[in-house]
């Protein structure tokens, strides 16, 4: 178990280089696995977290699969792919669907969170809109962002972050690594032998 982190206290909007956090990973090889285990390291910890969880759902293998997100103060899991048939081409994306994820976790936000998780900086972010709003909120209360960037995005990440962001591998270890640097664990002090 570990104990309690300690961090040092920063003003609202006092962000640094080490707290927008790009997960850098190859276009369609998302690092599920990454996320999964920063999520439960920070769980571990205590840390409170906002955010969301990437989960495919591939009900067979003649269709498209779908992704739901897991808003993670509530475990809420919500579809984020329209099902148009089997005909269907384009873009499946429900943009309802999104703005409600975007609002759970500006709301989850709103109770002082130590870290929020994103799980990717899409299409749709890089066209300026889905979460990035989210990212605006957390850069201006100080709130450190991790978010998964593929490699046909970096550019518009890049042109985003205004070259505040830190790029990390899509190792577990590069993750984990960045999050025992901005939030360390104290560790306990075993007590001296008694002399005498």
């Amino acid at each position: 178990m570990y104990a309690q982190h300690s961090a040092p206290p920063r003003s609202p909007g006092e962000q640094t280089r080490q707290d927008l956090v790009a997960i850098v990973y190859a276009d369609e090889a998302y690092p599920q696995l990454t996320f999964e285990g920063l999520v439960t390291e920070c769980r571990k910890r205590g840390l409170r977290i906002a955010g969301v969880l990437q989960h495919s759902i591939c009900p067979d293998l003649s269709r498209h699969c779908n992704v739901a997100l897991e808003e993670l103060t509530t475990g809420l899991r919500t579809n984020l792919f329209e099902d148009r048939g089997p005909g269907a081409s384009g873009c499946r994306l429900d943009a309802a669907a999104l703005a409600e994820v975007n609002a759970q976790v500006a709301r989850s936000l709103d109770t002082a969170s130590e870290l929020l998780i994103l799980n990717k900086f899409g299409k749709v972010e890089a066209e300026g809109r889905g979460l990035l709003d989210l990212v605006a909120i957390a850069v201006d209360r100080g709130v450190p962002v991790i978010i998964g960037v593929p490699v046909r995005n970096l550019d518009a990440w890049r042109r985003f972050s205004g070259g505040l962001e830190l790029e990390l591998s899509s190792d577990l270890s590069a993750a984990l690594d960045w999050l025992n640097r901005r939030f360390p664990v104290a560790v306990a002090q075993e007590p001296l032998p008694a002399t005498g």
